[in-house]
């Protein structure tokens, strides 16, 4: 209730003011319940993951690598990625969009590519026992990478994270990736946050020369006490995870 007199004016229009620019009243109050990725553009990212029949397994790359130049002409594929590791039988692949009016474009372009839908698409969907895809964001302070050089494993570390977004867990997670980062053992790809697939998802990808070197890199930072300190910080936030190592297949841009 606004007081009587001639204060009632002037706090009356203050209300209406703060009600309609609120940042200019509350500036850092709004940016600390800030929940999304608070992205700069309208650039997103399609995960899709695929779980092959076993039995079908070389057949599919073996399509995906003579056919899918029909896919790539509609759209830029980030990498595409077969389980090494970890869910076997499983392909993962990337798409760049720059916004969902561009996706829907090439969704409807691909529908009537009759070189996609007939050399490819009719035969490899009989290949597939589950398909999954999801929306996701690069977190703002990750810009997507790539390795120093070809012939290396991608390891895809699925963190699902306790409801409330990166206003609850985005400081401790960030500092996590930073410290596993400074180690230098290991080259960062990209960290994406899901829009839509199950919410607070983080994807991690990181790229390592072989197997071996990860598991030795792993080794260190277990002993550097600034990681510790910072995955202990992280986890509390943690409901589970889940690691893969992929090889990249040989369409993929990421190698």
């Amino acid at each position: 209730m606004l007081p009587p007199g001639p204060l009632r004016r002037p706090l009356a229009a203050a209300a209406r003011l703060a009600r309609a620019r609120p940042q200019l009243f509350f500036p850092q109050v709004l940016a600390s319940l800030a929940t999304g990725p608070r992205q700069n553009d309208s650039v997103f990212y399609e995960i899709r993951t695929y779980d092959v029949k076993p039995s079908k397994m070389k057949e599919f790359v073996e399509m995906v690598n003579k056919y899918f130049h029909l896919r790539t002409a509609h759209s830029e594929l980030v990498g595409f990625w077969s389980a090494e590791l970890g869910a076997m039988n499983t392909v993962v692949h990337v798409w760049k969009y720059d916004n969902f009016a561009h996706r829907a474009a090439v969704r409807h372009a691909l529908a009537n590519d009759k070189d996609w839908q007939g050399k490819f698409l009719s035969a490899a969907l009989p290949l597939i026992e589950k398909q999954h895809n999801e929306v996701a964001y690069l977190v703002p302070w990750c810009q997507l990478g790539k390795p120093p050089k070809e012939g290396g494993v991608y390891e895809w570390v699925t963190f699902q994270m306790k409801p409330g977004g990166p206003a609850l867990w985005g400081e401790a997670f960030r500092a996590a990736i930073n410290a596993h980062i400074n180690t230098g053992y290991t080259k960062l790809i990209g960290v994406f946050h899901t829009e839509y697939g199950l919410l607070n998802t983080v994807h991690v990808i990181w790229w390592n020369e072989s197997p071996d070197d990860r598991a030795a890199g792993r080794h260190r930072a277990h002993e550097d006490a600034r990681v510790v300190a910072a995955v202990r910080d992280s986890v509390r936030f943690l409901e589970s995870q889940q690691n893969m190592l992929l090889i990249p297949l040989q369409c993929s841009p990421l190698k």
